[in-house]
C-alpha cells in the first residue's frame, strides 16, 4: 500500500466538473491532472502522454494547475494552465479537446512558476515566476508570451486572489530572514484597465496598522460581497478576520477560537477556507484533529467593536479529521479528507443535506487483506515535555494491544514547522501490522496548537524537539506501553536532524533511521537554498553570529557521542540537504566502529517519491531495527 497508493492533492469545482492532481508513487512520483465531469462519470486522465506536473519554486512547489473560472465556455471545456516539468514552462490544456495539441506559453528558461490563477476577463495566467533570486508576481496572456511584470517582491510573495469583479488583486508577501508563519503581509492593489496593478496598499500583518511585528497571515479569500476574509495569527491563533475593502473600517474578528485556521506555508496551493457563493466553509484544528465547518457571517460590528467575535463556528457532522485543500461552489464542498480508519481521498460534501462521497485515488483497489489492516486510530497522548510543559503526540498501539515488552518507534515530523496528522498513515501501520508502537510527536514548535507552542521552538531547534521526543518515549515506558531497551527513532529532514542530535544528546534511543537528514548546521546555513537561507536564524541563531551555538548542536561535529547504530538513506539530487552531509556523518560513525548502513538513490531528491524506493526504506528499515534490537 505504501508503494501504490496515490496521493490525492488540490481538488477544484468549476460547473459541477471536479478536477484533482494525483501523484503516483507506482509511476516513479510522476504527478498527473485527473478530471471527473460529473458525480457519476468516471475520472480521465488529462495530462498529456508521461508528463509531470511539478512546480520548483522555493524547492517545495506546490500550486501546478489553474483553471478558467467564471461562465461555461461554449461546449462545456475548460481552459487549464499547468506546469510542466519537463521544461519548467507554463502550457495551456483545452478540456473539450482531450488528447489534443497542448500550447505552451512560456519559454524555457531560469525561471520556475507557480501558484497561478486565470484572469478569465484578461484571458491571462496570473502567478508567481522566481527568478534571479527574487519573486515576482507576472501575468502571462493565455495565448501565450513574455511574462509581463506585476508585483517585484522584496523576497517572497505568492497566494494571489482576484476579486470577483476582476477589479482588485490581494496576495502575500514576506522577507528574510523571516518564513512565512513568522511574519508576512497581506498586500491589495487596483487591477487597472490595461491589467497592470495601481499602488501596493499593506492591509494586514507584520508591519501593518493595528498588527503587531510578529505575525502571519494565510490564504486571502473573497466573498461575493467584496469583502476579503484571511487567517491572522496576531492574537496567538490562526483565527479568521474579514476586511471591508470598500470602505474604512477596520478588520473585523469573525471567530475566537483556540483554533488554527492555516498551515505553515511550505508550497503553494494550500486552502483551509472556501467560499461557495453564499456561504463561507473552513477547516479548524483543535489540538491536532482538523474538523470541518460553516463560519455563519454575523452583521456590521458597532462602532469601537470591531475586535468582537462578529460570527459563531457551526462544526459540520463530518467522519474525517484530518482535512486540506477545500474549495467549494454553489453548495458543493471538495477537500483532501482522512481519518485514522481511513486513507486520504477525495471528499464530495453535499452542505446542505450533509451528503459525503470519498474517492480513493483513481485505479487503487485494495485487497479484502488490505482494507481489514487497517489498524487502530491514533491515541491522543499529553505528557510533560520540554521545561515542564504540556506536549502532544499520536500513539498508535500495536495490533496485538502491545505490553512493556513491545518496541517503540518515535517519529520526528520534518519541517521542523509542521505537525504530525491524523489520517491513515500506511507507514505507520507497517509497523504497527508488525508488533510496535509508534508515537508520532508534536513537539515545540508544530502547527496546530497555537503560535506560542510554534515558538517554544524558536532559538532551540535539537533541544526542545530532542527532549520532547524523549520524554514521549519514557511517558509510553512508564505507562507499561513500550520496553526501555527496545526504543527507536526515525525522522526524515528536519526530523533526521532530531533523530540525529537525541542519538547524541540522549540515552534514550537504542537505534535510529535517517532520512535525507540534516547533520551538520553550520553547513546548512552556509549553504541552504533560497526559501530556507534564514530559517536557521530563528531555530538556531543568527548565522555566523552564534557560530558556537550551530557547532554545539551539530551531530556531525559530535559523533563520537553516538553509540546507537544508524541507517541512512539519501538522494543524490537533493539540493535542500546536500548528499554530502550524510556521506560525512557515515564516515564519522564508521570509523567510530558504530554499526551503520546507507542506502543512496540515484533519481531522488529532498522527498522520496519513488514506490519502490519507499518499499526499500520501510523493509530495509525494519530488517535493521530487528537485527540491532535482537527482535
Amino acid at each position: 500500500m505504501v508503494g501504490h497508493t496515490p496521493r490525492i492533492k488540490e481538488p477544484q469545482l468549476h460547473h459541477g466538473r471536479l478536477f484533482w492532481l494525483e501523484q503516483r508513487p507506482a509511476e516513479q512520483g510522476r504527478t498527473t491532472l485527473m478530471l471527473r465531469p460529473s458525480p457519476t462519470a468516471g475520472a480521465i486522465e488529462l495530462t498529456p502522454g508521461a508528463w509531470n506536473l511539478r512546480s520548483r519554486v522555493h524547492g517545495y512547489g506546490g500550486g501546478v494547475v489553474a483553471v478558467e473560472r467564471g461562465a461555461a465556455r461554449p461546449g462545456g471545456g475548460e481552459r487549464v494552465v499547468v506546469v510542466n516539468d519537463g521544461d519548467r514552462c507554463l502550457w495551456r490544456l483545452e478540456t473539450d479537446q482531450p488528447g489534443g495539441r497542448p500550447i505552451r506559453l512560456t519559454e524555457p528558461g531560469e525561471r520556475a512558476f507557480a501558484d497561478g490563477l486565470i484572469d478569465g476577463r484578461r484571458q491571462r495566467w496570473i502567478g508567481v515566476m522566481e527568478a534571479g533570486g527574487v519573486d515576482q508576481l507576472v501575468a502571462v496572456p493565455l495565448e501565450g508570451g513574455e511574462p509581463l511584470l506585476l508585483r517585484q517582491a522584496l523576497d517572497f510573495c505568492g497566494y494571489a486572489a482576484l476579486s470577483p469583479d476582476g477589479t482588485q488583486l490581494a496576495w502575500v508577501e514576506w522577507q528574510q530572514p523571516h518564513m512565512p508563519w513568522d511574519r508576512s503581509q497581506l498586500w491589495l492593489a487596483d487591477v487597472e484597465t490595461e491589467g497592470n496593478l495601481g499602488p501596493a496598499r499593506l492591509i494586514a500583518g507584520s508591519g501593518a496598522a493595528g498588527h503587531p511585528a510578529a505575525c502571519s497571515v494565510f490564504q486571502p479569500l473573497w466573498l461575493a460581497s467584496g469583502d476579503l476574509v484571511v487567517a491572522n495569527d496576531r492574537h496567538g491563533w490562526w483565527n479568521l478576520e474579514r476586511l471591508r475593502t470598500t470602505g474604512p473600517g477596520p478588520w473585523q474578528r469573525l471567530l475566537q477560537m483556540e483554533a488554527e485556521f492555516a498551515m505553515p506555508q511550505w508550497v503553494y496551493g494550500m486552502r483551509t477556507t472556501a467560499w461557495d457563493g453564499h456561504q463561507l466553509v473552513a477547516a479548524a484544528c483543535v489540538e491536532g484533529r482538523w474538523q470541518l465547518g460553516r463560519v455563519l457571517l454575523g452583521t456590521d460590528s458597532p462602532a469601537g467593536e470591531a475586535e468582537q467575535a462578529l460570527v459563531s463556528w457551526q462544526p459540520m457532522n463530518c467522519p474525517f479529521d484530518d482535512l486540506e485543500g477545500l474549495w467549494a461552489e454553489d453548495g458543493q464542498l471538495v477537500a483532501v479528507a482522512a481519518s485514522g480508519s481511513t486513507e486520504a481521498g477525495l471528499l464530495s460534501l453535499d452542505l446542505a443535506s450533509g451528503r459525503w462521497r470519498h474517492q480513493r485515488a483513481t485505479g487503487l483497489q485494495a485487497t479484502p487483506a488490505q482494507q481489514a489492516a487497517s489498524g487502530r486510530p491514533a491515541e491522543a497522548l499529553w505528557f510533560e515535555g520540554h521545561g515542564g510543559r504540556p506536549t502532544h503526540a499520536w500513539y498508535y498501539p500495536p495490533q496485538d494491544g502491545g505490553s512493556p515488552a513491545a518496541p517503540l518507534l518515535v517519529k520526528g515530523h520534518s519541517g521542523p514547522t509542521a505537525m504530525a496528522r491524523t489520517g491513515l498513515n500506511h507507514t505507520i501501520q507497517f509497523w504497527t501490522s508488525r508488533g510496535w508502537g509508534v508515537v508520532d510527536v508534536n513537539y515545540g514548535g508544530s502547527t496546530g496548537f497555537g503560535r506560542a507552542y510554534r515558538e517554544r521552538l524558536d532559538g532551540l531547534w535539537g533541544v526542545v524537539d530532542v527532549a520532547d521526543c524523549a520524554a514521549a518515549a519514557r511517558a509510553l515506558v512508564a505507562a507499561g506501553r513500550a520496553s526501555p531497551e527496545r526504543i527507536a527513532i526515525e525522522g526524515g529532514s528536519a526530523g533526521g536532524f532530531t533523530v540525529l542530535a537525541a542519538l547524541c544528546f540522549s540515552d534514550t534511543f537504542r537505534v535510529g533511521a535517517c532520512r535525507y537528514a540534516v547533520a551538520d548546521l553550520s553547513g546548512l546555513a552556509r549553504g541552504s537554498h533560497r526559501f530556507e537561507a534564514h530559517y536557521h536564524d530563528g531555530l538556531v541563531g543568527p548565522w555566523p553570529r552564534e557560530r558556537a551555538t550551530y557547532d554545539a548542536r551539530s551531530p556531525l561535529r559530535h559523533a563520537d557521542q553516538i553509540r546507537a547504530p544508524v541507517i541512512f538513506f539519501q538522494g543524490l539530487l537533493d539540493l535542500v540537504v546536500p548528499p554530502e552531509q550524510t556521506e560525512l556523518i557515515v564516515a564519522a560513525l564508521a570509523a567510530n566502529r558504530i554499526p551503520v548502513e546507507l542506502h543512496r538513490f540515484a533519481s531522488e531528491g529532498h522527498g522520496f517519491r519513488s514506490g519502490a524506493v519507499q518499499i526499500e526504506v520501510l523493509e530495509s528499515t525494519e530488517a535493521f531495527f530487528r537485527k540491532h534490537l535482537d527482535l
